[in-house]
């Protein structure tokens, strides 16, 4: 089984914390958007993953590659790289791996994390997985018959259609098929606003006949801008402290402050007269001084002093001293 990890932008929306670090490498609950993705991908799938390939853009740098071979090589997978030279969708983004589109295989867009307890149909050509919502105007919607299989995707439907909600994660028993449908879509020019879309190929499948099913998940978290990535960093940090996960290191320095769960602290983080929690993330070598912090998302060695903060973004190496609350400041920032 292969996953294949298109991620080739940087993430606009999450600025200006992905202008050192690409969206997917931004940590939830102490660990990579992506890292989470595939492991939770892998525990579905409940069995080996062979090659996990990541399609980058060509400016994520030499350290990006390594830690994403860092993450394949955590599942005992092979890792392997694509590039993808110029953002021309989902679509495009894929065939930028298509050595790779081969056998079974999972797609998976790497800013999204989901909770899911199924059992994945593997007699179908294609699973997509899809989660019931309550504005489904807002998103690309599944249609099913009585035999629980799709039959029709509609992207974002003025009348109601569906309100089950593809997340942007497929299953492919052969991934081959997918390849050859894109390939039909980029060599008829066939695009949406400029752009080779997923959607595409996955209807030239359906409408050859293969048989699509739902897989449901219990939880679809969004990781597209600052205020709902720290929503999801707080919603996963509850999910692993009720399966009794351990998020606090035992080389933190704590004194004169206080810790509510569920809160992930890091590596070497000191706290001085501070209160932490609930749903705070702080990365490894963060200093936090007379202090009170909840619901944020703290990145690796920060210092912070005199901070009353909820709902705030610290990047990695930033320097804070103030009362503001709200804030988003990317790496290396100093506000004093």
């Amino acid at each position: 089984m292969k996953i294949i990890v298109p991620m080739a932008g940087r993430g606009s929306r999450l600025r200006p914390h992905t202008l050192t670090v690409p969206k997917p490498l931004i940590p939830i609950a102490g660990k990579p958007i992506v890292h989470r993705l595939v492991e939770d991908i892998a525990k579905v799938l409940d069995e080996k993953i062979d090659e996990v390939a990541f399609i980058i853009g060509e400016d994520f740098g030499e350290k990006v590659e390594q830690d994403l071979m860092k993450i394949a090589n955590s599942l005992g997978a092979k890792g392997t790289i694509y590039y993808q030279d110029k953002p021309l969708g989902t679509g495009h983004a894929i065939m930028c791996a298509k050595e790779s589109l081969t056998g079974p295989a999972v797609v998976a867009y790497a800013d999204t994390l989901f909770k899911a307890d199924f059992n994945l149909d593997k007699s179908a050509d294609a699973v997509m997985w899809v989660k019931k919502v309550e504005n489904p105007s807002a998103y690309g919607v599944v249609k099913l018959n009585d035999n629980n299989e799709i039959t029709d995707l509609v992207e974002k439907p003025e009348e109601f259609v569906s309100d089950l909600a593809v997340i942007g994660i497929y299953y492919f028993k052969d991934v081959e098929v997918l390849k050859n449908k894109l390939q039909e879509v980029l060599d008829a020019k066939l695009t949406r606003g400029g752009e080779y879309q997923i959607n595409d190929g996955i209807e030239a499948m359906r409408k050859s006949g293969l048989r699509f099913v739902p897989g449901k998940v219990d939880e679809w978290m969004d990781c597209g801008n600052k205020n709902v990535t720290v929503e999801t960093n707080g919603r996963m940090l509850n999910f692993l402290h009720q399966d009794g996960e351990k998020l606090i290191s035992d080389s933190v320095k704590i004194k004169d402050s206080e810790i509510t769960e569920p809160c992930y602290i890091g590596e070497n983080v000191e706290l001085i007269n501070a209160k932490i929690g609930p749903n705070v993330s702080v990365g490894d070598g963060t200093k936090i001084e007379n202090s009170n912090i909840k619901n944020s998302l703290i990145q690796t060695f920060a210092d912070i002093k005199n901070a009353n903060l909820d709902n705030a973004m610290i990047g990695n190496h930033a320097k804070f001293d103030g009362k503001f609350t709200q804030i988003s400041i990317g790496d290396y920032s100093v506000l004093e």
